[in-house]
């Protein structure tokens, strides 16, 4: 049996709530928040998919030279700073002790921000972009490797590293399947 409404639950006119105007109803744009833990090569990749692929997305990215866990920490400080849709923290995993990683690990989760890690640095994350890669790979490798993939001199903290068409296209691949 259908429950009855009081008669301050109705709706004022038929099928439209009060007070609501056309506009209240706009869909809502996405809005991220991209915290990094290098300065440059991780943002310049980032900032690429606004500027090259024209995102429709509203994306913040900050490249800020922490360590993991200090890392985390402030990017809980900056998700409080605006009403983002998603935050993101990226970082490598280096070699610093497991437990502190687990530690930054477990924060991000708390608090509701998504991580992104590679095991061992960024360049993993552009060399499997290319080719799957189930071994481990030294990070004195990845320069050559990209060197040989992309057929011009990879070069680390190069924010044109994204003009050419192969790296467009993708990235453009990339947000198909969604990061």
């Amino acid at each position: 049996m259908a429950r009855k409404s009081k008669p301050n639950e109705r709706l004022s006119d038929k099928g439209k709530s009060r007070g609501r105007t056309p506009n209240d109803r706009r869909k809502l744009r996405a809005y991220f928040l991209i915290v990094c833990e290098g300065k440059k090569t991780e943002p310049n990749y980032f900032k690429s998919f606004k500027e090259k692929l024209r995102v429709s997305a509203e994306i913040k990215i900050e490249g800020l030279g922490d360590n993991t866990l200090s890392l985390v920490e402030r990017t809980c400080e900056l998700k409080q700073q605006d009403d983002y849709t998603d935050v993101w923290v990226v970082f490598d995993r280096d070699s610093f002790p497991a437990e502190r990683f687990n530690e930054a690990i477990a924060l991000a989760r708390r608090r509701d921000i998504r991580v992104a890690y590679s095991n061992e640095a960024f360049e993993l994350w552009y060399w499997l972009h290319f080719d799957y890669q189930d071994t481990a790979v030294s990070r004195a490798d990845y320069e050559a490797k990209l060197t040989k993939r992309l057929g011009f001199s990879y070069k680390k903290n190069d924010p044109g590293m994204y003009d050419d068409y192969c790296l467009i296209r993708m990235m453009q691949s990339v947000m198909q399947k969604g990061f």
